[in-house]
């Protein structure tokens, strides 16, 4: 009996914590940039010293993300680039390290530093990009960085810093930036192009999470089921056990 019953359970929390993935992957399906959660479930036997292992219970797990390109929208403003094929764009995060990510919507600040649209500083080649004030910002598809002040011609002041570590290398973080698995900053990548005015929206299939959170809903409830199938059989075990008494 209460093997039914631990495998009805540990199976609905991992199917909660599915439905936890499948929810952030919707709330973020208009985020620009993002890579879905990708999810899995594996067994994990229940060892207890002295004892044979007679129990497993599921784990549902982060495998990655989803590491498809998201589609390409034209905005016309000639702050926003979007990288074209594989790669990343260097930020700085808030902890201060080096991270990664695809959302290129950029603006300068007050202080004429490049920043992402979150106020993340946008790192270069040679780090932050400073800008002259009222200078107007234009992007080259190799990531160069140009100042034009009015009456003068374009000047570069800097190169967006752009990577392309293989995918196996990445881990997403709690923050939505990606870092390298080894704690190492990643080395730019001169064949990493971008497109000047224009965004990649998210890459979250929105039909498929649908679809995936009324598969896991329906699942939850035979789990459920199970456990009250598990709460009457014991309850008929123990009135037989009274009538013999």
């Amino acid at each position: 009996m209460d093997r039914l019953i631990y495998l009805s359970m540990t199976g609905a929390k991992s199917l909660m914590e599915r439905q936890d993935a499948l929810t952030h992957n919707l709330a973020n399906a208009g985020t620009d940039g993002f890579r879905a959660d990708l999810m899995t479930a594996r067994s994990v036997p229940l060892r207890q010293e002295g004892t044979a292992t007679t129990r497993v219970y599921s784990l549902e797990t982060t495998t990655g993300y989803d590491a498809a390109q998201g589609p390409l929208k034209r905005t016309g403003n000639a702050m926003d680039v979007a990288i074209r094929g594989q790669g990343w764009l260097a930020v700085q995060a808030q902890d201060g390290s080096e991270a990664y990510n695809r959302a290129g919507s950029l603006a300068v600040d007050a202080t004429g530093v490049l920043r992402t649209h979150a106020g993340l500083m946008v790192m270069g080649e040679g780090g932050p990009i400073t800008v002259p004030e009222g200078a107007e910002v234009m992007f080259g598809s190799d990531g160069t960085v140009s100042a034009r002040i009015t009456g003068q011609p374009p000047t570069p002041v800097g190169r967006l810093k752009l990577v392309n570590p293989p995918a196996n290398d990445m881990t997403k973080g709690a923050d939505g930036l990606f870092r390298m698995k080894s704690g190492d900053t990643a080395t730019a990548d001169e064949t990493v192009q971008i497109v000047e005015g224009a965004l990649e929206g998210s890459n979250v299939n929105v039909v498929e999470a649908m679809v995936g959170m009324i598969a896991v809903a329906r699942q939850f409830e035979i789990n459920m089921k199970l456990l009250q199938n598990a709460e009457g059989n014991e309850q008929r075990a123990a009135q037989l056990l009274s009538l013999k008494g």
